[in-house]
């Protein structure tokens, strides 16, 4: 995979390292976007069908994209927390069933399953990050796994920590889940676009996935996908898209009771947006010509030096094996001025998150190893 910076409008005296926190568009997502909204200018020249079928290639691109025969089972939602609300509002617990989580997970995939805990007498339970030097992922992998057992209800988790990039077995964690009967839901929004996922092999309940990250979509969208579990259940809106026969627009007021199949039911009021969708669909027809895991090789060769130089320098990275390439966290010594670090970072025109104790580095292929080596430059400077 060669650099693919010619598609992007990012200036070259900037280093731009935090597509975690929110990515850059491409042009031709932009020129779709513009397109878009001066169509909406003349409403009359959009037709009935952009209310549907640039939702069905929609869903399409993102299938293909996490591997599944079933694009049904994938709707458009605004957000995390709206996907992870219909799935709390489609799950009964009993009192002491237990829902694990991992430490320091992100909000929107925590406050739906405390919400829950509390309406039927459940457990949290928070799986603490060892805070090993060394193999640290291998040992928390470990103790994600001995902490499923029969008590477990639902394991809510991402595909790697959001902020330093720890990588989680996924498949394991499944296997585990299904020998006690508990539901799998993973947060893809630092994954999907990125790094390979199957959900033919992992096959979890639900995946949830932000779409202006590592997707490249607006800001305010999302994907979903339901597995069987959820075939039946209640939306947490209604709206009229969802309907069976909805198309039949002169029809509309002979009201149906009965959903869409599948998954359809879950889509957000609206999610024909004729702006956002066809900026979506510009946004994954690149990222499914690419390949996640093409992607993720890309991270590697520009970022497995500037680590390895950083954890010489005696910050803590985790081991390659278990963490991601495209995100990961660096924690810096104890004695380093963060607010000097900022600073430098700042006068350089170099971008990254902070977040929490570590400082976040996010890449793609617009990246160059130049990029990192002016990364550490300038954390060098601070130590």
């Amino acid at each position: 995979m060669l650099n693919q910076k010619q598609l992007f409008d990012i200036p070259e005296e900037v280093t731009y390292l935090n597509i975690a926190s929110l990515s850059p568009s491409f042009k031709a997502v932009e020129k779709a976007g513009i397109d878009a909204v001066l169509q909406k200018s003349k409403p009359y020249t959009i037709p009935v069908s952009d209310f549907f079928d640039p939702v069905t290639e929609l869903k399409g691109l993102f299938a293909k994209l996490i591997d599944t025969d079933e694009p049904e089972r994938v709707v458009s939602i605004p957000s995390v927390s709206y996907g992870m609300a219909t799935v709390a509002n489609n799950i009964k617990l009993n009192p002491n069933d237990e829902i694990l989580v991992i430490e320091e997970q992100f909000p929107s995939n925590i406050y739906a399953w405390k919400k829950l805990a509390k309406t039927y007498g459940a457990k949290i339970i928070t799986i603490q990050n060892p805070g090993l030097k060394d193999y640290n992922g291998k040992q928390w992998n470990q103790d994600i796994l001995d902490a499923i057992t029969v008590n477990t209800a639902l394991v809510a988790m991402g595909q790697i920590h959001w902020s330093n990039g720890t990588l989680f077995d996924v498949k394991a964690i499944r296997k585990k889940t299904k020998e006690h009967n508990a539901l799998l839901v993973i947060d893809g929004s630092q994954t999907i676009g990125a790094f390979p996922f199957s959900v033919k092999e992992i096959q979890p309940d639900a995946l949830i996935c932000a779409g202006y990250k590592w997707l490249f979509g607006p800001y305010g969208c999302a994907y979903a996908y339901y597995g069987s579990y959820f075939d039946h259940g209640e939306p947490i809106e209604n709206n009229w898209a969802n309907r069976l026969d909805s198309e039949k627009l002169s029809e509309l007021t002979n009201y149906q009771p009965l959903y869409k199949p599948l998954s359809n039911r879950y889509a957000v009021g609206e999610s024909g947006n004729f702006i956002y969708v066809k900026m979506q669909i510009e946004a994954l027809k690149q990222v499914t010509k690419w390949t996640p895991k093409a992607i993720q090789d890309y991270c590697k060769s520009l970022s497995i030096d500037a680590a390895k130089e950083l954890t010489d320098l005696g910050c803590i990275i985790e081991h390659p094996e278990y963490r991601s390439h495209h995100l990961f966290g660096v924690e810096l010594p104890e004695h380093v001025n963060i607010d000097f670090l900022k600073t430098a970072l700042q006068n350089q025109n170099i971008h990254v998150s902070f977040r929490g104790k570590y400082i976040r580095i996010s890449c793609h292929l617009y990246n160059t190893t130049d990029d990192f080596k002016k990364l550490v430059k300038c954390i060098k400077s601070v130590l």
